[in-house]
């Protein structure tokens, strides 16, 4: 699930703002890796490093080096810039933004926007479609209570096979204990609570 890893730089001098929307942050989404940046020097310099996707700042450390941030957006094509707003700003200053958030707004309108600005995640998609036929056969006899050798000879393959099997399965489901796999497979119907 690495590779879902999202990296949002926050650029805010108050401690208790910055520790607030970083719990707030990570409270809606998993992947979220949050980077406390201290000024757009610190962020040029961590930006070479981190791909961040999203920097969110409070427009005061902007407001006499707009050329500098238009820079850094141009090699930074790929980030999303958000202005952290407590305070009426003026347009020139709000327009370099993408989005803005007010710092009383709600949790939930924080995370939409934000969920908005990132789009899809990957890791989200998990179905039963995706696992392939094989992968369904090894999760039934798992959870059966089969050990890896038993399914081995079952379905006549080797039990470094079954392995990469269940390696597969923990990677598409997210799930690694085998009461966990037992209720996905029993929700995604691949097996009945009467089996």
């Amino acid at each position: 699930m690495d590779k879902c890893r999202i990296h949002i730089a926050i650029l805010e001098p108050s401690d208790i703002v910055f520790e607030g929307l970083s719990a707030s942050l990570r409270h809606s989404h998993e992947h979220f890796v949050i980077h406390r940046v201290v000024d757009l020097n610190d962020l040029e310099n961590k930006g070479i490093h981190i791909p961040f996707r999203i920097v969110i700042m409070n427009p005061v450390l902007v407001l006499n080096r707009l050329s500098f941030l238009n820079k850094l957006r141009k090699k930074q094509a790929d980030c999303s810039w958000v202005g952290l707003l407590y305070a009426l700003y003026n347009q020139e200053t709000v327009k370099v933004f993408d989005e803005t958030i007010f710092l009383n707004e709600p949790q939930e309108i924080i995370e939409q926007k934000i969920k908005s600005i990132i789009g899809h995640c990957p890791c989200d998609d998990v179905h039963s479609d995706d696992l392939t036929e094989r992968e369904k056969e090894v999760l039934t006899l798992l959870t059966g209570g089969c050990s890896n050798k038993d399914i081995a000879e079952k379905l006549n393959i080797s039990v470094h096979t079954v392995i990469s099997h269940r390696k597969n399965l923990v990677e598409k489901t997210g799930i690694k204990s085998l009461s966990g796999l037992t209720i996905y497979a029993i929700t995604k119907k691949i097996i009945s609570l009467n089996t």
